[in-house]
């Protein structure tokens, strides 16, 4: 069974570098990789928040939130700066 692993992100140029490498770097044949991308799918805010995302981009394993470098804070995303 793979792993699902969903990378949080919001498009910055911050967020679209981290992106490709854990793109290339993860092992796709072990984790079914989900890429939210907060700017086009508002909908998905609730879903980073419960995962305890704070900034993005952000990568959530098994329950587990890796923050990486910063992008942007959700509250920021969430107020219109996204």
């Amino acid at each position: 069974m793979m792993t699902k692993a969903f990378f949080y992100h919001a498009g910055c140029p911050v967020c679209v570098s981290a992106e490709q490498q854990l793109l290339e770097t993860l092992d796709r044949s072990r984790f079914d990789i989900h890429v939210v991308h907060l700017g086009q799918d508002a909908a998905k805010f609730a879903d980073a928040e419960q995962a305890g995302v704070l900034s993005v981009p952000a990568l959530v394993v098994n329950n587990t939130v890796f923050h990486i470098n910063f992008g942007a804070s959700l509250a920021d995303l969430k107020g219109g700066a996204a």
